[in-house]
C-alpha cells in the first residue's frame, strides 16, 4: 500500500472528477502502479435497456488505468490519456462495477496500463465485464 500521502494524492485528484462525483463513483484502492474504482447502479449511467452503458463503463476503465499511472509519475505532474481501446464482454444491472487499473510500463513520456471491469452482483458474485489497454501521458499539473 502507498504511504498515507500517495492515496491522499490519487483521492484529491479523484474528488476533481465531476463525472465520477456525480456517477457516485469511490476510490477503493490504491498501490504503486495499481488503482481500484467502484461504480454502483444508478439510473445515472444506464442506456436505454438498463443496463450500464458503454460510456460509463468506458470511463470507469479510464480512470483506473489512469489513476494506476498517477501513482508513478512525480509530485506535480498529472497523466492524460492519449488513447484507449476497449472491449465489452457482458452486459449487467444492478450491483456495482468494479474496474482495476494496472500499469504495464512505465515511461518518461508514455505510460501504458490496463483495466479489468468486473460487475459485482447484490450476492457478491463477480463477473467480467470488460477489458481496457490505454496509453497515457505524463504531463505538468495545472491546479
Amino acid at each position: 500500500m502507498l504511504p498515507d500521502t500517495h492515496f491522499a494524492r490519487i483521492q484529491k485528484s479523484f474528488e476533481r472528477q465531476g463525472l465520477m462525483m456525480h456517477w457516485g463513483a469511490r476510490l477503493l484502492r490504491v498501490e504503486p502502479g495499481l488503482c481500484e474504482v467502484a461504480l454502483p447502479y444508478s439510473d445515472k449511467v444506464t442506456q436505454q435497456q438498463a443496463g450500464f452503458h458503454g460510456g460509463a463503463v468506458g470511463a470507469l476503465a479510464d480512470i483506473a488505468g489512469g489513476y494506476a499511472a498517477l501513482t508513478m509519475v512525480a509530485e506535480g505532474m498529472e497523466v492524460v490519456s492519449v488513447e484507449y481501446k476497449i472491449n465489452f464482454l457482458a452486459a449487467f444491472q444492478g450491483g456495482e462495477l468494479r474496474a482495476t487499473g494496472r500499469v504495464v510500463k512505465a515511461g518518461r513520456r508514455v505510460i501504458v496500463s490496463t483495466a479489468d471491469v468486473v460487475h459485482v452482483a447484490a450476492d457478491g458474485k463477480e463477473s467480467p465485464c470488460a477489458v481496457m489497454q490505454q496509453t497515457l501521458m505524463p504531463v505538468p499539473q495545472t491546479y
